[in-house]
């Protein structure tokens, strides 16, 4: 009997299993993206350590905004050491370790600890938003090209239903009033189901001689590739055109739970039903995408994405007053007050919201595997990430700006859509057949 079947099927198996253990990365991770950065600790940043105080948008921003210009700066460097010594999975478990210890720290903080809420917030996402430069760059380890767009969507869909488990964990603390706890909760969640990653993968490359200096060796690396991005393109106004869309999504991360609590005086109750929408439709939005951009390429996938962001934020704004026409007209249709319609519109905002974040992220991050050179994938991941953490500096900046100066949230959601129509007009400077090689 012929044995090589059996071994392609054995084969077929461990790549199986590999893609679960690295997807289990996403399940675990969420924890502190839903728990710290979009719901729980930002709401009680703004209402309990900063007193509900208008400012509070301010220095969230501030905080989101200086971890992000410290992963920017590291990001590349970090990538092309990790790619010279083969280390991805050290440098993985280190800064998966600074966000989870920073996390459980941020249980001791109470009303006017301002300055170490903004310090304990900014190591935790350093850890976080660096650990992912890494983490991303072993999807091209774990299947082929034409496979990126489904592999990467499953990894954000395990993400969005770890984020509905740790709500779950989470709901009776929340009932109870006991927040703080909920911290340690979404740290112990992401240590424990991060641990298959480490356990099973390995770095496929081989390490080349230690140098004396590898942070050096990296900056070398670092300067070389700034010098011949001009030779990859479509990779430079990919890059230009995602560090303006993912700027949006990035700004609808950081305060769309913020924004509910504070501008539409949502309830906590009210807060997780939104938030069960949006991780449900994203968990779907996720898959639908990565087969969808398999089929028809990441270029065509994204800019469906971004027309349906563009649509959500218009939405968003022309439904977020009861005064405003679109309200008034809705409120007649299904004969319901303007203050309710105002809520539920923020729900069906939510939906949408919710079925193109995950899809816009998995869809950059498989149409990055496909337009990077595979020798200096970790390499070019730092760029990735630099490109997308140097935005996030920008856009929570803006939003908290234009809402503190302006006393509105609403008129802040504005500049979000204007990152969105941005980066779709880059975009079209991708090559078609790039995004769709196979």
């Amino acid at each position: 009997m012929n044995p090589f079947p059996k071994r392609r099927q054995k084969n077929s198996l461990n790549n199986k299993a590999k893609i679960f253990s690295w997807s289990l990365f996403d399940f675990a991770n969420t924890s502190y993206s839903i728990v710290v950065v979009t719901f729980l600790f930002a709401i009680y940043f703004k209402k309990t350590i900063v007193s509900d105080q208008q400012i509070g948008d301010l220095y969230w921003s501030i905080a989101i905004s200086a971890s992000m210009i410290i992963t920017a700066i590291i990001s590349p460097v970090l990538g092309a050491i990790a790619d010279y010594s083969a280390g991805k999975k050290r440098f993985l478990l280190f800064f998966t370790m600074l966000c989870i210890i920073s996390t459980s720290l941020l249980y001791f903080l109470s009303k006017g600890d301002i300055l170490i809420s903004i310090i304990l917030f900014t190591i935790a996402n350093v850890g976080f938003e660096s650990g992912l430069v890494f983490y991303d760059a072993f999807l091209p380890d774990l299947t082929q090209p034409k496979n990126y767009g489904r592999v990467s969507g499953y990894g954000f869909a395990m993400g969005y239903l770890g984020s509905l488990v740790i709500l779950a964990i989470s709901y009776p603390f929340i009932q109870k009033g006991m927040i703080r706890e909920t911290f340690i909760l979404a740290a112990l969640f992401f240590l424990i189901f991060s641990l298959p990653l480490f356990l099973f993968l390995q770095d496929t490359r081989k390490s080349m001689p230690n140098p004396k200096s590898f942070i050096k060796i990296g900056l070398k690396r670092v300067v070389f590739t700034i010098r011949h991005l001009k030779e990859h393109k479509d990779l430079m106004f990919f890059l230009l055109a995602f560090f303006f869309f993912i700027e949006g999504v990035n700004t609808v991360i950081f305060f769309s739970g913020n924004y509910a609590s504070s501008t539409l005086h949502f309830t906590m109750e009210e807060l997780i039903i939104f938030f069960i929408i949006v991780q449900t439709t994203a968990i779907i939005g996720s898959i639908v995408f990565g087969i969808i951009s398999d089929a028809i390429g990441q270029k065509k996938a994204l800019v469906i994405s971004l027309l349906v962001w563009i649509f959500t934020i218009l939405f968003a704004y022309l439904t977020s007053s009861p005064d405003l026409k679109l309200v008034v007209l809705l409120s007649d249709i299904f004969s319901t007050g303007k203050d309710e319609m105002v809520r539920y519109s923020f729900y069906i905002v939510g939906l949408f919201a919710g079925s193109v974040m995950g899809a816009t992220q998995s869809t950059s991050r498989g149409l990055m595997s496909k337009l990077t050179p595979p020798e200096r994938k970790t390499e070019f991941f730092g760029f990735y990430s630099f490109f997308g953490k140097s935005s996030a500096i920008t856009g929570p900046l803006v939003f908290g700006m234009a809402s503190y100066f302006t006393g509105s949230q609403r008129i802040a959601i504005l500049t979000i859509c204007i990152f969105f129509v941005v980066g779709l007009f880059l975009l079209r400077y991708v090559g078609e057949s790039a995004s769709e090689a196979s």
